[in-house]
C-alpha cells in the first residue's frame, strides 16, 4: 500500500510539531533530570544516615553494659590495693619507708637511710617517691628486692645503683680482704589517687 504524499503544507506541520515535540523534550530534560538526579542523592544521603543511625543506635544500646562493665574493672582494680591508701602524700611516705626499712632489716641488710622525695602529681595520681640507701649482701639485696616488688600497695623500684664495698685491710698480710657486701641505691616508687580537695 502506497502512502500519500504530503503537500508543502502538510511537511511544515509535522516539521513544526516535530520540532516542538524535541523542545519539550530537551526543557523536560533540563528541568527534570536535574530534579531526578537531587532526588537520588538525596535519597542516598537519606539511606547512609539511616545507616549510621542504626549503628549509634547499637553503640547507645550497648552502654549500660559497657558502663557496668568499666565500674566492675575499676572496682576488681582498687580491691586488688595496687594504690597506697592512706590519707596523705605524707602519711603514704611515712608508711612506705616504714615498710621498706623493716624488709631490709628482716632479709638480714642494714637500712643507711631513707629520704622522701617531693610528690609529683599527674592526673589523677600522686607518685611517692623515697630514696634509699642500704649495705648488705647479694641474696639480702634480691630478698628485699622481692619483698618490695611484690609488696600490696604497689611499690616500683627504680634508679637503682649497685656497687661493691670496699673490704678491709688485713692486719696480718697487710692486704685488703674481698668483701662480698654491697652498697645500694634506689629509688621506691608508690601510687596513690589525688585527693578531692587537692588542686
Amino acid at each position: 500500500m502506497e502512502l500519500p504524499k504530503l503537500n508543502d503544507q502538510q511537511k511544515q506541520r509535522l516539521l513544526a510539531v516535530g520540532l516542538l515535540l524535541v523542545v519539550i523534550l530537551v526543557i523536560g530534560l533540563v528541568l527534570v533530570m536535574p530534579v531526578v538526579n537531587k532526588g537520588l542523592e538525596l535519597n542516598e544521603t537519606k539511606n547512609t544516615l539511616a545507616f549510621r543511625l542504626q549503628q549509634y543506635q547499637k553503640i547507645l544500646a550497648k552502654k549500660d553494659s559497657v558502663v557496668a562493665s568499666m565500674a566492675n574493672v575499676k572496682e576488681q582494680h582498687d580491691g586488688q590495693g595496687y594504690f597506697n591508701s592512706q590519707e596523705t602524700d605524707a602519711l603514704a611516705s611515712a608508711e612506705m619507708q616504714e615498710f621498706i626499712k623493716k624488709t631490709i632489716v628482716d632479709a638480714g641488710g642494714q637500712l643507711s637511710s631513707t629520704q622522701a622525695i617531693p610528690v609529683t602529681t599527674k592526673d589523677d595520681f600522686s607518685r611517692i617517691t623515697v630514696r634509699v640507701r642500704m649495705t648488705g649482701d647479694s641474696e639480702v639485696l634480691r630478698a628485699v628486692l622481692y619483698k618490695i616488688e611484690t609488696s600490696t600497695p604497689l611499690i616500683i623500684i627504680n634508679q637503682i645503683d649497685i656497687r661493691p664495698m670496699r673490704g678491709q685491710r688485713n692486719p696480718v698480710t697487710r692486704t685488703i680482704d674481698p668483701s662480698n657486701q654491697l652498697n645500694v641505691n634506689f629509688q621506691a616508687v608508690s601510687f596513690m589517687r589525688k585527693q578531692p580537695n587537692e588542686q
